[in-house]
């Protein structure tokens, strides 16, 4: 492993951080509190939270829990809150890694700090924007090398433990074993299975965030870990070599709608399509999607959990257009017996589109032909959804995006404490008043 790896671990300061990169750290934490808010209500948080604080408890040292003050130890904290993250799929991600960077990232550096409880904001800034660089390049890193598509949970354990040899201030020997500690008991889940039989499995970001935590311990308390591939492969070293200069945080792309990546750009275009014409569901004989085939792998079309809604092309797509948006309400159980999504995603056809397939993971196209009832074919042309880093939306599109997702659960001073407090974020006061307001039960 590089010297300059470990000197971006341990030596990295606020100062050395351009202010674009600061205001990105605010940005995306602002929107995975939204989303981690609308996830305390799905079955999945409820499950995790209770599997946590009754399993994976501790009487010495301890972490709260997303909204609900309930404690655990850090590694079972860590999982329960990246679990939440994951259960609404409306947070950032990456198009090279395929998968998601801030959600295990956060989830990871909540644990840490609610546990040591010692450190300030600066530093908690610092140490995420070190989690997603990390993360980002450990992601792409994996994909580079192995043969298989595997979960975020996979790579995100070690930029969980890059910030926890930071927090818990291990010298470079120990960081070295825990890096190699959270790669090799990293979950090398494949993702594809969870594309093909959608569950609570979801992206594997609570168990790489848990990994991470517990590597960062056990390297502090002498245990020992082989070395980390992913950063040690001298083919891999051009990715490392960039670190402090290249902000890969710029990279994210923002998801305006609570489903994977892949089906979004079929979501856009019938947006579009439907804005454009004043169109109502009612209008409309039937979709056809012409698009990539990881995106036609998303194959549920009449889904009776929120997890089968969120790996779906066709479900959302028919929501769009019967309600005109797509939100935590739209993939929820109250909309699985809509008739009119149900006739709208059951009667849906899909093509595959070689140049479509050929641009993926850089770009993600869908195009969208409406057959209206009155013999009338319209057509979105090639769309991706909007939040692309090339194209980045404002940040009152955050805002505005949080407000959807936190305003119902935290009711309306909770939801401006955060959004004030995220969105001003940096200084050297203490971080607990910020932990507070995230992990604090809400009255």
């Amino acid at each position: 492993m590089t010297q300059g790896i470990l000197s971006f671990i341990h030596q990295t300061q606020i100062s050395d951080l351009p202010n674009t990169v600061i205001a990105a750290a605010r940005y995306w934490l602002l929107d995975l509190s939204g989303v981690a808010a609308a996830g305390t209500q799905t079955d999945l948080s409820r499950i995790i939270y209770n599997y946590a604080t009754s399993q994976l408890g501790s009487n010495d040292i301890t972490a709260r829990l997303l909204f609900t003050g309930r404690v655990a130890s850090p590694t079972g904290a860590a999982l329960a809150n990246g679990m939440c993250i994951d259960s609404i799929d409306a947070h950032d991600g990456h198009k090279l890694t395929k998968g998601h960077v801030g959600c295990g990232v956060l989830a990871g550096l909540l644990a840490f700090a609610d546990a040591e409880r010692s450190f300030t904001v600066d530093e908690f800034l610092t140490a995420l924007v070190i989690g997603y660089e990390i993360g980002t390049r450990a992601g792409i890193a994996l994909h580079q090398s192995a043969s298989d598509y595997h979960t975020s949970g996979s790579w995100v354990a070690l930029a969980v433990a890059a910030m926890g040899a930071r927090i818990l201030k291990l010298d470079d020997a120990q960081t070295r074993e825990a890096l190699g500690i959270a790669e090799y008991h990293a979950p090398r889940s494949q993702m594809m299975r969870c594309i093909d039989h959608p569950t609570m499995l979801k992206d594997g970001s609570g168990v790489g965030a848990m990994t991470g935590v517990s590597a960062a311990y056990l390297a502090k308390a002498g245990f020992t870990g082989a070395p980390a591939v992913l950063m040690d492969n001298p083919e891999l070293t051009e990715l490392w070599s960039d670190l402090g200069s290249n902000w890969r945080i710029f990279e994210q792309y923002f998801k305006p709608y609570p489903v994977c990546r892949w089906a979004q750009p079929s979501v856009q275009a019938v947006l579009n399509l439907r804005e454009q014409h004043q169109l109502l569901a009612a209008d409309v004989e039937r979709i056809e999607v012409t698009t990539f085939h990881e995106a036609i792998r998303l194959a549920t079309r009449h889904p009776e959990t929120t997890e089968q809604a969120q790996y779906s092309t066709a479900f959302p797509a028919a929501s769009a257009l019967v309600y005109g948006t797509l939100g935590a309400d739209e993939i929820s159980a109250q909309s699985f017996s809509n008739p009119e999504v149900n006739r709208l995603s059951g009667s849906m056809l899909f093509s595959e589109s070689e140049r479509f397939n050929q641009a993926f993971p850089a770009n993600r196209f869908a195009s969208v032909t409406l057959h209206l009832k009155d013999g009338r074919v319209l057509n979105s042309g090639p769309t991706e959804a909007m939040g692309d880093p090339e194209q980045p939306v404002p940040l009152s599109t955050v805002i505005q995006k949080f407000y959807r997702y936190a305003l119902p659960v935290l009711g309306k001073s909770r939801t401006q404490q955060i959004e004030y407090s995220l969105t001003h974020l940096q200084g050297q006061e203490s971080i607990i008043p910020l932990l507070d307001l995230l992990l604090m039960p809400v009255e």
